[in-house]
Protein backbone atom coordinates (compact mmCIF):
# COMPACT_ATOMS: atom_id res chain seq x y z
CA UNK A 1 0.00 0.00 0.00
CA UNK A 2 1.28 3.71 -0.75
CA UNK A 3 0.56 7.16 0.74
CA UNK A 4 -2.09 9.54 -1.47
CA UNK A 5 -1.56 13.12 -2.53
CA UNK A 6 -5.00 14.86 -3.49
CA UNK A 7 -5.01 18.01 -5.33
CA UNK A 8 -7.15 20.13 -7.65
CA UNK A 9 -6.36 20.12 -11.12
CA UNK A 10 -7.68 23.55 -12.56
CA UNK A 11 -8.74 26.58 -10.37
CA UNK A 12 -9.99 24.55 -7.60
CA UNK A 13 -13.56 23.71 -6.66
CA UNK A 14 -12.92 20.36 -8.82
CA UNK A 15 -15.23 18.42 -6.10
CA UNK A 16 -11.92 17.36 -3.98
CA UNK A 17 -13.94 16.72 -0.84
CA UNK A 18 -16.14 14.16 -1.80
CA UNK A 19 -13.07 12.20 -3.49
CA UNK A 20 -10.90 12.68 0.04
CA UNK A 21 -14.11 11.23 1.72
CA UNK A 22 -14.32 8.43 -0.47
CA UNK A 23 -10.75 7.98 0.08
CA UNK A 24 -10.49 8.46 3.73
CA UNK A 25 -12.24 5.34 4.11
CA UNK A 26 -8.97 3.46 3.45
CA UNK A 27 -6.64 5.84 4.79
CA UNK A 28 -5.76 5.90 8.86
CA UNK A 29 -4.30 9.32 8.68
CA UNK A 30 -5.98 12.85 6.66
CA UNK A 31 -3.71 15.58 6.56
CA UNK A 32 -4.01 19.01 5.22
CA UNK A 33 -0.98 20.81 3.87
CA UNK A 34 -1.08 24.24 2.76
CA UNK A 35 -3.89 27.11 2.70
CA UNK A 36 -6.30 28.08 5.10
CA UNK A 37 -9.82 28.37 5.64
CA UNK A 38 -10.47 30.47 2.23
CA UNK A 39 -10.68 26.51 1.02
CA UNK A 40 -13.81 24.56 0.97
CA UNK A 41 -14.83 20.99 0.41
CA UNK A 42 -18.61 19.95 0.51
CA UNK A 43 -18.99 16.39 2.03
CA UNK A 44 -22.46 14.28 1.35
CA UNK A 45 -22.47 11.12 3.24
CA UNK A 46 -25.78 9.65 4.22
CA UNK A 47 -27.68 12.43 2.95
CA UNK A 48 -26.08 14.88 5.30
CA UNK A 49 -23.69 17.73 4.00
CA UNK A 50 -20.96 18.73 6.07
CA UNK A 51 -19.25 22.09 4.44
CA UNK A 52 -15.56 22.42 5.64
CA UNK A 53 -12.79 25.00 4.91
CA UNK A 54 -9.62 24.43 7.46
CA UNK A 55 -10.31 21.08 8.85
CA UNK A 56 -9.41 17.73 6.99
CA UNK A 57 -11.79 15.92 5.42
CA UNK A 58 -11.44 13.32 7.44
CA UNK A 59 -12.55 14.55 10.58
CA UNK A 60 -15.75 13.15 9.54
CA UNK A 61 -15.32 9.91 10.21
CA UNK A 62 -14.55 8.00 13.13
CA UNK A 63 -10.96 6.29 13.76
CA UNK A 64 -8.77 8.59 11.50
CA UNK A 65 -6.59 11.25 13.01
CA UNK A 66 -6.93 14.56 11.31
CA UNK A 67 -3.86 16.60 11.03
CA UNK A 68 -3.55 20.48 9.67
CA UNK A 69 0.19 20.77 8.66
CA UNK A 70 2.76 23.11 8.79
CA UNK A 71 2.04 24.68 5.72
CA UNK A 72 -0.93 25.75 6.55
CA UNK A 73 -2.13 29.06 7.46
CA UNK A 74 -4.27 28.46 10.70
CA UNK A 75 -6.94 31.35 11.73
CA UNK A 76 -7.40 30.16 15.48
CA UNK A 77 -11.10 31.36 16.17
CA UNK A 78 -12.09 30.12 12.34
CA UNK A 79 -10.76 26.78 13.98
CA UNK A 80 -13.01 26.45 17.03
CA UNK A 81 -15.86 27.83 15.12
CA UNK A 82 -15.57 24.94 12.65
CA UNK A 83 -15.37 22.64 14.96
CA UNK A 84 -17.99 23.81 17.00
CA UNK A 85 -20.33 24.08 13.66
CA UNK A 86 -19.60 20.19 13.05
CA UNK A 87 -19.86 19.15 16.38
CA UNK A 88 -23.23 20.56 16.09
CA UNK A 89 -23.85 17.94 13.04
CA UNK A 90 -23.16 15.27 15.32
CA UNK A 91 -19.39 15.12 14.75
CA UNK A 92 -16.86 14.96 17.90
CA UNK A 93 -13.43 16.96 17.15
CA UNK A 94 -10.48 15.97 20.18
CA UNK A 95 -7.20 16.62 20.70
CA UNK A 96 -7.17 12.17 20.07
CA UNK A 97 -8.68 12.99 16.54
CA UNK A 98 -7.26 16.39 15.54
CA UNK A 99 -3.34 17.33 15.59
CA UNK A 100 -2.49 21.18 14.42
CA UNK A 101 0.91 21.63 13.84
CA UNK A 102 2.71 23.25 16.49
CA UNK A 103 5.12 25.27 13.83
CA UNK A 104 1.83 26.46 11.94
CA UNK A 105 1.88 30.05 11.62
CA UNK A 106 -1.07 32.05 12.69
CA UNK A 107 -3.88 34.45 10.97
CA UNK A 108 -4.76 37.01 12.92
CA UNK A 109 -7.61 39.47 12.61
CA UNK A 110 -5.21 42.30 11.34
CA UNK A 111 -4.29 40.05 8.76
CA UNK A 112 -7.98 40.04 7.45
CA UNK A 113 -8.28 43.81 7.78
CA UNK A 114 -5.00 44.28 5.86
CA UNK A 115 -6.15 41.72 3.06
CA UNK A 116 -9.12 43.59 2.78
CA UNK A 117 -8.28 46.78 2.16
CA UNK A 118 -5.83 45.94 -0.05
CA UNK A 119 -8.35 44.10 -2.25
CA UNK A 120 -10.73 47.49 -1.65
CA UNK A 121 -7.73 49.25 -3.06
CA UNK A 122 -7.17 47.19 -6.32
CA UNK A 123 -10.13 48.89 -7.44
CA UNK A 124 -11.10 46.70 -10.97
CA UNK A 125 -7.38 45.29 -10.44
CA UNK A 126 -9.02 43.11 -7.72
CA UNK A 127 -7.22 39.38 -7.67
CA UNK A 128 -10.06 37.52 -6.15
CA UNK A 129 -9.02 37.12 -2.47
CA UNK A 130 -11.33 35.61 0.12
CA UNK A 131 -10.05 39.03 2.39
CA UNK A 132 -9.72 36.22 5.50
CA UNK A 133 -5.78 36.93 5.56
CA UNK A 134 -4.20 33.86 4.18
CA UNK A 135 -1.41 36.29 2.03
CA UNK A 136 -0.62 38.44 4.62
CA UNK A 137 -0.23 36.01 7.00
CA UNK A 138 1.94 34.02 4.37
CA UNK A 139 3.76 37.13 3.78
CA UNK A 140 4.74 37.27 7.68
CA UNK A 141 5.83 34.10 7.58
CA UNK A 142 8.17 34.39 5.14
CA UNK A 143 9.40 37.55 6.33
CA UNK A 144 10.26 35.65 9.91
CA UNK A 145 7.53 37.75 11.69
CA UNK A 146 4.65 35.11 12.51
CA UNK A 147 3.65 33.96 15.54
CA UNK A 148 3.06 30.23 15.35
CA UNK A 149 1.28 27.62 17.62
CA UNK A 150 3.81 26.67 19.79
CA UNK A 151 4.03 30.58 20.80
CA UNK A 152 1.02 30.67 22.57
CA UNK A 153 2.22 28.63 25.22
CA UNK A 154 5.04 31.13 26.08
CA UNK A 155 3.46 34.59 26.80
CA UNK A 156 6.97 36.21 26.59
CA UNK A 157 8.02 35.08 23.26
CA UNK A 158 4.31 35.70 22.48
CA UNK A 159 4.60 38.87 23.74
CA UNK A 160 8.10 40.17 21.67
CA UNK A 161 6.63 38.60 18.16
CA UNK A 162 3.27 40.64 18.95
CA UNK A 163 5.49 43.82 19.43
CA UNK A 164 7.60 42.88 16.10
CA UNK A 165 4.71 41.99 13.79
CA UNK A 166 3.09 45.26 14.56
CA UNK A 167 5.49 47.46 13.91
CA UNK A 168 5.49 46.32 10.63
CA UNK A 169 1.36 46.38 9.98
CA UNK A 170 0.95 49.36 11.95
CA UNK A 171 3.14 51.18 9.61
CA UNK A 172 1.37 49.86 6.89
CA UNK A 173 -2.04 50.66 8.03
CA UNK A 174 -1.06 54.17 8.72
CA UNK A 175 -0.33 54.60 5.13
CA UNK A 176 -3.62 53.43 3.72
CA UNK A 177 -4.93 55.60 6.13
CA UNK A 178 -6.68 53.15 8.84
CA UNK A 179 -6.80 52.79 12.37
CA UNK A 180 -3.51 50.96 13.90
CA UNK A 181 -3.61 47.89 16.48
CA UNK A 182 -2.36 48.14 20.11
CA UNK A 183 -0.31 45.45 20.94
CA UNK A 184 -2.55 44.92 24.15
CA UNK A 185 -5.37 43.98 21.87
CA UNK A 186 -3.77 41.56 19.79
CA UNK A 187 -2.44 40.43 23.10
CA UNK A 188 -5.85 40.00 24.81
CA UNK A 189 -7.45 38.02 21.74
CA UNK A 190 -4.38 35.61 21.44
CA UNK A 191 -4.34 34.86 25.95
CA UNK A 192 -8.42 33.85 25.51
CA UNK A 193 -7.36 31.68 22.34
CA UNK A 194 -4.66 30.21 23.38
CA UNK A 195 -6.26 27.59 25.77
CA UNK A 196 -8.77 26.12 23.36
CA UNK A 197 -6.11 25.79 20.42
CA UNK A 198 -3.49 24.48 22.43
CA UNK A 199 -4.70 21.02 23.40
CA UNK A 200 -4.40 20.15 19.77
CA UNK A 201 -0.81 21.46 19.20
CA UNK A 202 1.75 18.82 18.83
CA UNK A 203 4.88 17.45 16.71
CA UNK A 204 2.90 16.51 13.66
CA UNK A 205 6.14 15.39 11.55
CA UNK A 206 7.04 13.56 14.53
CA UNK A 207 3.71 11.76 14.81
CA UNK A 208 3.71 11.12 10.37
CA UNK A 209 6.89 9.01 10.88
CA UNK A 210 5.47 6.98 13.25
CA UNK A 211 2.53 6.47 11.56
CA UNK A 212 4.59 5.80 8.15
CA UNK A 213 6.75 3.38 9.90
CA UNK A 214 4.01 1.10 11.22
CA UNK A 215 2.69 1.27 7.57
CA UNK A 216 -0.61 2.75 8.34
CA UNK A 217 -1.59 4.97 5.06
CA UNK A 218 -1.60 8.97 4.68
CA UNK A 219 -4.00 10.81 2.57
CA UNK A 220 -2.33 14.53 1.57
CA UNK A 221 -5.34 16.47 1.29
CA UNK A 222 -4.77 19.39 -1.17
CA UNK A 223 -6.79 22.77 -1.02
CA UNK A 224 -7.68 25.27 -3.94
CA UNK A 225 -5.79 24.32 -7.79
CA UNK A 226 -2.54 23.75 -9.24
CA UNK A 227 -3.29 26.66 -11.22
CA UNK A 228 -3.19 28.87 -8.64
CA UNK A 229 -0.01 28.07 -7.17
CA UNK A 230 1.81 30.72 -6.46
CA UNK A 231 4.50 29.80 -8.78
CA UNK A 232 2.97 27.49 -11.35
CA UNK A 233 -0.81 29.23 -11.63
CA UNK A 234 -1.82 32.10 -13.59
CA UNK A 235 0.06 34.66 -11.44
CA UNK A 236 -0.81 37.18 -9.55
CA UNK A 237 -4.14 35.54 -10.21
CA UNK A 238 -3.25 32.67 -7.30
CA UNK A 239 -3.38 31.88 -3.79
CA UNK A 240 -0.21 32.70 -1.79
CA UNK A 241 0.79 29.22 -1.08
CA UNK A 242 2.27 26.07 -3.36
CA UNK A 243 -0.87 23.43 -4.66
CA UNK A 244 1.02 20.98 -6.22
CA UNK A 245 2.08 17.48 -4.74
CA UNK A 246 5.58 18.96 -3.53
CA UNK A 247 4.37 21.08 -1.05
CA UNK A 248 2.76 17.62 0.79
CA UNK A 249 5.79 16.35 1.93
CA UNK A 250 7.23 20.47 2.55
CA UNK A 251 3.96 21.01 4.21
CA UNK A 252 3.22 18.46 6.59
CA UNK A 253 7.16 17.63 7.36
CA UNK A 254 7.68 14.60 5.45
CA UNK A 255 10.32 13.74 2.83
CA UNK A 256 9.41 13.36 -0.79
CA UNK A 257 9.86 9.41 -0.23
CA UNK A 258 6.41 9.48 2.18
CA UNK A 259 4.80 10.49 -1.34
CA UNK A 260 3.34 7.67 -3.51
CA UNK A 261 0.29 7.43 -5.72
CA UNK A 262 -1.11 11.25 -6.64
CA UNK A 263 -4.36 11.99 -7.83
CA UNK A 264 -5.93 14.92 -9.47
CA UNK A 265 -9.08 15.95 -9.03
CA UNK A 266 -10.60 16.89 -12.62
CA UNK A 267 -14.05 18.38 -13.45
CA UNK A 268 -15.54 17.62 -17.02
CA UNK A 269 -15.60 21.38 -17.26
CA UNK A 270 -14.05 24.01 -16.43
CA UNK A 271 -15.04 26.55 -13.52
CA UNK A 272 -13.27 30.06 -12.01
CA UNK A 273 -13.97 31.97 -8.70
CA UNK A 274 -12.23 35.59 -8.85
CA UNK A 275 -10.70 37.18 -11.34
CA UNK A 276 -8.23 36.07 -13.97
CA UNK A 277 -7.60 34.63 -16.91
CA UNK A 278 -9.84 31.79 -18.31
CA UNK A 279 -9.47 31.03 -21.58
CA UNK A 280 -12.44 28.49 -21.93
CA UNK A 281 -15.54 31.09 -19.96
CA UNK A 282 -18.33 30.87 -21.59
CA UNK A 283 -20.65 33.57 -21.02
CA UNK A 284 -23.49 32.28 -23.10
CA UNK A 285 -26.57 29.83 -22.54
CA UNK A 286 -24.09 27.13 -21.92
CA UNK A 287 -22.28 28.48 -19.74
CA UNK A 288 -25.18 29.43 -17.26
CA UNK A 289 -26.57 25.88 -17.41
CA UNK A 290 -23.82 24.68 -16.91
CA UNK A 291 -23.12 26.91 -13.42
CA UNK A 292 -27.17 25.86 -12.69
CA UNK A 293 -26.76 22.48 -13.21
CA UNK A 294 -23.25 22.01 -11.57
CA UNK A 295 -24.42 24.51 -8.54
CA UNK A 296 -21.82 25.94 -8.73
CA UNK A 297 -21.15 28.79 -5.69
CA UNK A 298 -18.03 28.61 -3.57
CA UNK A 299 -18.76 26.59 -0.05
CA UNK A 300 -16.75 29.10 1.57
CA UNK A 301 -17.54 32.68 -0.24
CA UNK A 302 -20.60 32.10 -1.68
CA UNK A 303 -19.69 33.66 -4.82
CA UNK A 304 -20.43 32.45 -8.71
CA UNK A 305 -18.27 30.74 -10.38
CA UNK A 306 -17.28 30.87 -13.51
CA UNK A 307 -17.54 28.30 -15.84
CA UNK A 308 -16.52 27.10 -19.57
CA UNK A 309 -15.62 23.94 -21.40
CA UNK A 310 -12.94 21.66 -20.15
CA UNK A 311 -9.73 23.01 -20.97
CA UNK A 312 -7.19 19.77 -21.70
CA UNK A 313 -4.19 22.42 -22.40
CA UNK A 314 -4.35 23.78 -18.65
CA UNK A 315 -5.24 20.32 -16.94
CA UNK A 316 -2.35 18.49 -18.84
CA UNK A 317 0.01 21.49 -17.67
CA UNK A 318 -1.41 20.57 -14.46
CA UNK A 319 -0.59 16.44 -14.57
CA UNK A 320 3.21 17.69 -15.59
CA UNK A 321 3.76 20.06 -13.09
CA UNK A 322 1.92 18.41 -10.52
CA UNK A 323 3.40 14.81 -10.51
CA UNK A 324 -0.44 13.45 -11.31
CA UNK A 325 -0.59 9.88 -11.64
CA UNK A 326 -3.95 9.59 -12.49
CA UNK A 327 -7.18 11.58 -12.11
CA UNK A 328 -10.46 11.23 -10.49
CA UNK A 329 -12.53 13.00 -13.02
CA UNK A 330 -16.01 15.15 -11.45
CA UNK A 331 -19.30 16.43 -12.40
CA UNK A 332 -19.79 14.24 -15.58
CA UNK A 333 -23.31 14.31 -15.02
CA UNK A 334 -23.34 18.28 -15.44
CA UNK A 335 -23.00 17.81 -19.45
CA UNK A 336 -25.78 15.17 -19.75
CA UNK A 337 -28.22 16.62 -22.61
CA UNK A 338 -25.84 18.75 -24.57
CA UNK A 339 -25.66 17.66 -27.97
CA UNK A 340 -22.48 19.33 -28.55
CA UNK A 341 -19.42 19.21 -26.19
CA UNK A 342 -16.38 21.03 -26.87
CA UNK A 343 -12.87 20.80 -25.38
CA UNK A 344 -9.93 22.71 -25.57
CA UNK A 345 -6.93 20.93 -27.39
CA UNK A 346 -4.44 24.51 -27.83
CA UNK A 347 -4.04 28.08 -27.79
CA UNK A 348 -3.81 30.82 -30.43
CA UNK A 349 -1.94 34.30 -28.90
CA UNK A 350 -1.41 36.56 -31.87
CA UNK A 351 -1.76 34.30 -34.81
CA UNK A 352 0.88 31.70 -33.06
CA UNK A 353 -0.32 28.08 -31.78
CA UNK A 354 0.23 27.84 -27.56
CA UNK A 355 0.51 23.92 -26.83
CA UNK A 356 0.82 24.95 -23.26
CA UNK A 357 -0.52 28.47 -20.94
CA UNK A 358 2.31 30.89 -21.11
CA UNK A 359 3.62 32.68 -17.90
CA UNK A 360 2.83 36.13 -18.84
CA UNK A 361 0.16 37.63 -17.70
CA UNK A 362 -0.57 39.79 -21.32
CA UNK A 363 -0.15 36.21 -23.17
CA UNK A 364 -2.89 34.49 -20.78
CA UNK A 365 -5.47 37.53 -21.31
CA UNK A 366 -4.65 37.16 -25.04
CA UNK A 367 -5.11 33.63 -25.48
CA UNK A 368 -8.26 32.19 -28.07
CA UNK A 369 -8.91 28.51 -27.13
CA UNK A 370 -8.17 26.34 -30.21
CA UNK A 371 -11.54 23.63 -29.70
CA UNK A 372 -12.54 20.20 -30.96
CA UNK A 373 -16.19 19.55 -30.80
CA UNK A 374 -17.71 15.78 -29.87
CA UNK A 375 -20.91 14.59 -30.15
CA UNK A 376 -22.82 14.85 -26.85
CA UNK A 377 -25.84 12.37 -24.79
CA UNK A 378 -29.24 12.28 -23.94
CA UNK A 379 -28.73 9.58 -21.13
CA UNK A 380 -28.30 10.67 -17.96
CA UNK A 381 -25.13 9.58 -16.15
CA UNK A 382 -26.20 10.88 -12.51
CA UNK A 383 -25.44 8.25 -10.08
CA UNK A 384 -23.59 5.64 -12.76
CA UNK A 385 -21.55 3.12 -10.52
CA UNK A 386 -20.46 1.09 -13.24
CA UNK A 387 -18.75 1.78 -17.05
CA UNK A 388 -22.03 -0.41 -18.19
CA UNK A 389 -24.40 2.28 -16.90
CA UNK A 390 -22.91 5.10 -19.09
CA UNK A 391 -23.70 5.46 -22.30
CA UNK A 392 -21.09 5.33 -25.38
CA UNK A 393 -20.61 8.97 -26.29
CA UNK A 394 -19.73 9.41 -22.40
CA UNK A 395 -17.30 6.69 -22.61
CA UNK A 396 -15.78 8.54 -25.44
CA UNK A 397 -15.16 11.66 -24.18
CA UNK A 398 -13.76 9.92 -21.36
CA UNK A 399 -11.39 8.39 -23.07
CA UNK A 400 -10.55 11.47 -25.09
CA UNK A 401 -9.87 13.55 -22.16
CA UNK A 402 -7.33 10.79 -21.11
CA UNK A 403 -5.47 10.93 -24.57
CA UNK A 404 -5.16 14.73 -24.63
CA UNK A 405 -4.25 15.39 -20.71
CA UNK A 406 -1.66 11.85 -21.10
CA UNK A 407 -3.46 10.90 -17.77
CA UNK A 408 -5.40 7.37 -16.95
CA UNK A 409 -8.79 8.19 -15.24
CA UNK A 410 -8.41 7.06 -12.13
CA UNK A 411 -11.78 7.26 -10.23
CA UNK A 412 -15.31 9.00 -11.92
CA UNK A 413 -17.74 10.55 -9.55
CA UNK A 414 -20.98 10.67 -10.89
CA UNK A 415 -22.47 12.19 -8.13
CA UNK A 416 -22.02 14.02 -4.48
CA UNK A 417 -22.70 10.69 -2.91
CA UNK A 418 -19.82 9.12 -1.96
CA UNK A 419 -21.06 5.74 -3.22
CA UNK A 420 -21.55 6.92 -7.04
CA UNK A 421 -18.27 6.50 -8.01
CA UNK A 422 -16.34 4.51 -10.67
CA UNK A 423 -13.13 2.76 -9.76
CA UNK A 424 -10.77 2.31 -11.73
CA UNK A 425 -7.84 1.93 -10.18
CA UNK A 426 -7.30 2.32 -6.45
CA UNK A 427 -4.88 4.84 -5.65
CA UNK A 428 -3.78 3.20 -2.19
CA UNK A 429 -2.58 0.12 -3.76
CA UNK A 430 -0.12 2.53 -6.05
Amino acid sequence: MTNVVVVGSQWGDEGKGKIVDWLSERADVVVRFQGGHNAGHTLVIDGTTYKLSLLPSGVVRKGKLSVIGNGVVVDPWALMEEIERIRQQGVEVTPSSLMVAENAALILPVHRELDKAREMARGDAKIGTTGRGIGPAYEDKVARRAIRVCDLADPETLMDRVNALLAYHNTLLRGMGLETVSAETVLSELHEIAPKILPYAGVVWKKLDEMRRKGERILFEGAQGIMLDVDQGTYPFVTSSNTGSGQAATGSGTGPNAIGYVLGITKAYTTRVGSGPFPTELTDAIGERLGERGREFGVVTGRKRRCGWFDAVLVRQAMKVGGVSGIALTKLDVLDGLDEIKVCTGYRIDGRDYDHLPSSTALQARAEPVYESMEGWQESTYGARSWADLPATAIKYIRRIEELIETPVALLSTSPERDDTIRVHDPFEG
